[in-house]
């Protein structure tokens, strides 16, 4: 399966490097770039890519804004990507129900394989990230209580035990392996968890979890 990729980035030279990088891969096609936020979100609804490449500080409308309106309507996946590891960047990303977080020094060949696994469905959060994610979580004390949805209650046995799984960052294969179930059927499973809990990607979920201590 070809992945269609929109790339938004406001810096062209930037941006012709992501679209090198990107075209290098056979399984990958550039179906358009935009240079702002506003763009990326008029080309998402014409286009419909199967991911948008999303840089976060762009003039007209922030990365953090258009995430969360190309994911509101259902366009596309996206992947963020920054120069940035600021927690405003990462969680405002997060939240807005971005599916993955990469800085801009991440090598090419890591970069195709984040599209690539987020393309599957799967959640790519750049490993400095993560490591500010984990203190954060680790520290309870210096974050709000987050209030327990009432939807936590309508969710299955199961789908409890993909969530738990979840907060543990673990794949859709690490989760089918370890809960002995087919892969497909753990898809599903985070599918059905999304929709009940009002989510709109694995990664909200992930935080959902270790917010909770699920």
């Amino acid at each position: 399966m070809t992945i269609r990729v929109l790339v938004a980035e406001d810096q062209s030279s930037v941006r012709a490097g992501l679209v090198l990088i990107l075209g290098s891969a056979p399984d990958i096609e550039v179906a358009g770039e935009a240079a702002d936020g506003e763009e990326a979100v008029r080309l998402a609804r014409e286009l419909r890519p199967d991911l948008v490449l999303m840089d976060v500080q762009m003039p007209r409308l922030d990365g953090v804004s258009a995430t969360r309106q190309v994911v509101a309507e259902g366009l596309a996946d996206v992947l963020v990507l920054t120069t940035f590891d600021l927690d405003e960047y990462v969680f405002g990303a997060l939240r807005a129900g971005a599916a993955g977080f990469l800085l801009k020094n991440t090598e090419a060949r890591d970069l195709i394989e984040a599209v690539r696994t987020v393309a599957r469905g799967e959640g790519m959060i750049a490993p400095a990230v993560t490591r500010r994610l984990i203190a954060e979580f680790a520290a309870p004390a210096a974050r709000p209580a987050v209030r327990r949805p009432a939807a936590l209650d309508t969710l299955t046995r199961r789908e409890s035990e993909v969530l738990s799984c979840l907060g543990e960052g673990l794949s859709n294969a690490e989760i089918a392996e370890r809960l002995a179930m087919a892969e497909a059927t753990v898809k599903t499973h985070v599918s059905r968890l999304l929709g009940k809990l009002e989510l709109r990607s694995r990664v909200q979920a992930a935080v959902l979890a270790q917010e909770l201590g699920i």
